[in-house]
């Protein structure tokens, strides 16, 4: 069995199959994670089909585990299924706002980090895919997902191919702050950086992208002001869309 310290990011997987039970058994025994309200605002969309994963891989840049992965998960936000049982029940929801769209993610964000740990424990792999909410329109209109329903995480699944090296981290000072919130300075945020600045594959990051520092490939290359608020924009569009803001 893995450990959390072990875990690393899986992008090439082996063409061993994911049962139907065991992924049964460990969605259904993610469910035991904390949920707002005892609620569980969440859905998950399983995504085995070849010819649906081709659909899916442009709103995440195409990236080849999308389609390589034998099952992929979009772990949504939902508020319909409360609401429709509250209709149905002789009661008036009142979940088409910001606040429970935030209760609804959170909510499934947490689901998606129990599964992660629990299907990483059995010794399959997984990647969490951030463009989920870069373009959610996309998976919105692929996955048919009703009002009420967004999409928040997307994990790819399966048999690990490869094992890459282990990702490097923050020390544990740099992301506590006890009693109250202690600002950084100059100083503590070069202390912070600077082991993940003198990594040799970091610094060889710098290098191709002619820039500076590390810094710079994050802001000026890999996620840029402009792209952000295009994004936002896009992901604001797609929350009124799906009935959890008013225009």
């Amino acid at each position: 069995m893995k450990t959390i310290q072990q875990r690393r990011t899986i992008r090439k997987y082996a063409q061993k199959e994911v049962t139907d039970e065991l992924l049964n058994r460990l969605l259904e025994e993610a469910e035991r994670t904390p949920t707002m309200g005892n609620l569980q605002l969440y859905s998950v969309i399983i995504t085995r089909d070849a010819e649906k994963k081709k659909q899916l891989a442009p709103a995440h840049f195409n990236q080849p585990m999308v389609e390589g992965a034998p099952v992929v998960l979009t772990i949504c936000a939902d508020f319909r299924r409360t609401t429709l049982w509250a209709e149905n029940s002789n009661a008036d929801p009142g979940y088409d706002n910001f606040l429970s769209f935030m209760n609804a993610a959170t909510d499934a964000l947490l689901y998606t980090q129990t599964f992660c740990n629990l299907a990483e424990a059995e010794g399959l792999g997984t990647c969490f895919l951030g463009t989920t909410i870069y373009m959610p329109q996309m998976i919105i209109d692929v996955l048919k997902l009703p009002s009420l329903v967004f999409p928040v995480a997307t994990i790819t699944l399966g048999w690990p191919d490869e094992t890459p090296a282990l990702s490097d981290r923050l020390p544990l000072s740099s992301i506590i702050h006890r009693e109250t919130y202690q600002d950084y300075t100059p100083a503590s945020i070069h202390e912070y950086y600077a082991e993940k600045e003198s990594l040799p594959e970091n610094q060889h990051f710098v290098e191709i992208n002619h820039k500076e520092t590390l810094a710079q490939v994050f802001t000026d290359i890999r996620y840029t002001r402009k792209d952000n608020v295009a994004m936002s924009e896009g992901m604001l569009k797609a929350i009124i869309r799906q009935g959890f803001l008013s225009e």
